[in-house]
């Protein structure tokens, strides 16, 4: 037994034993590991940072802007600034109560003062159906407002308000005819019934088009867009239509007036009816009550397909073997319209492009008046910018291979 004791006794220190050497050497590993990390230390601070003009362990620092940088980010933000201080005046709240088939609400949206007699610009669909519209100006002082004219087309309309001439400061008009995309924007309004808010960003496309008459009335029949639409990417919220769109000189190049959205709230697609329609449709407004707008009569190929999904005038020409790969193809000639006194030609054979039947053959407009027309929404978007009824114009066409000139006295649209 007694030898039976001392073996295990002779284990158990054994074990002991490797317990303590293992001990003893992660406390020596330890000691020769923290006395390496000083070392590098010591070297890097006796040799490495004077060498490379360093006195302690680098952190990591941003490099500061370079003032040339800084003094352009300063002056845009003061014309931002400048902008504002200019322009906000000059846009008001519209809150109206309006009748609807399920009874009566409360709804707001932006306008702008249009000139020094108290006519206020904003969006046909803010006041659609108005029963009282009152008007609050940047002072907070209020004004009861009468529509004096509203479009569906164009989604403008113009109202009128009596007050103290000094509180009306005319928005300074500009240009829409050469946006580019990429351009600045500002849009100054009331989203939500947050007074005088602004927001910046880009023209993210132009051209686009929108059925301005229908998103007031899905009843209407009539199929003609609202052209040249300015897509831009500044949030464009409820209470914002019928406000200013702005470029950074502060002028109006539009009037906010949708947006394209899942949600009911902005998502980054807004759209304003640019201020050269603003331009053509306001005046009329004014003096007439209503906006007229000039017609051709012709249906087209690029309508009928809305040139989506690919198929252009481009693909049509190279499967079809067109004179052209842009411009208008005549589908058809309405009877008595202006195209057909002028002896325009529609289409003479029926072909199915991806599902979908085309009448090809027709007369393929190319030019206005000298000025190209790549598609339908140019050719409709010259129409309404640049003439009036009764308006003699120059259509170049394509009748086959041949091109020629055609004189056209255009009429006024005709109604529902």
């Amino acid at each position: 037994m007694f030898g039976q004791l001392w073996r295990r006794g002779a284990a158990f220190l054994s074990v002991l034993l490797v317990v303590v050497l293992f001990s003893f050497a992660a406390i020596v590993s330890a000691a020769l590991l923290t006395q390496g990390a000083e070392a590098v230390a010591a070297v890097y601070q006796d040799e490495v940072a004077p060498a490379i003009g360093a006195q302690t362990l680098p952190l990591s620092t941003a490099t500061p802007v370079a003032d040339a940088v800084m003094a352009a980010a300063e002056a845009l933000q003061q014309v931002m600034i400048n902008v504002y201080a200019r322009v906000e005046p000059s846009v008001v709240n519209i809150e109206v109560i309006a009748r609807r088939r399920y009874g009566e609400f409360d709804s707001s949206g932006s306008g702008f003062v249009w000139d020094t007699e108290g006519h206020i610009v904003t969006n046909a669909h803010v006041v659609y159906g108005a029963r009282e519209i009152i008007v609050t100006f940047r002072d907070g002082h209020q004004a009861r407002a009468q529509i004096v004219g509203l479009d569906d087309f164009s989604d403008l309309a113009v109202l009128k308000v009596k007050t103290d001439p000094k509180r009306l400061l005319p928005i300074e008009l500009g240009d829409s005819s050469n946006l580019k995309v990429g351009q600045t924007v500002i849009a100054i309004g009331n989203p939500f019934g947050l007074v005088g808010s602004m927001t910046t960003g880009i023209i993210s496309a132009t051209g686009r088009t929108l059925n301005s008459a229908r998103m007031l009335s899905l009843r209407t029949r009539m199929p003609f867009q609202n052209p040249a639409i300015i897509q831009v990417d500044a949030q464009i919220n409820p209470g914002n239509s019928g406000g200013p769109l702005l470029d950074i000189n502060g002028k109006l190049i539009g009037v906010n007036t949708a947006i394209h959205s899942e949600t009911g709230r902005f998502q980054g697609i807004g759209f304003a009816v640019p201020v050269n329609t603003v331009k053509r449709v306001v005046p009329q407004l004014i003096a007439h009550g209503r906006a007229e707008y000039t017609w051709l009569g012709i249906e087209s190929v690029g309508s009928q397909l809305g040139e989506f999904g690919g198929l252009t005038m481009a693909t049509l020409a190279e499967q079809f073997n067109l004179p052209v790969d842009y411009g208008v193809i005549v589908a058809r000639v309405v009877p008595g319209s202006p195209a057909d006194i002028a002896g325009l030609r529609g289409g003479t054979r029926r072909v199915i492009v991806r599902g979908v039947p085309i009448r090809l053959g027709g007369d393929i407009i190319v030019a206005i008046d000298g000025t190209p027309i790549r598609n339908f929404d140019e050719m409709t978007a010259y129409l309404v910018t640049n003439t009036a009824p009764g308006d003699v114009v120059t259509l170049t066409i394509y009748r086959g291979s041949r091109r020629m000139d055609v004189q056209v006295t255009l009429a006024a649209r005709p109604r529902e």
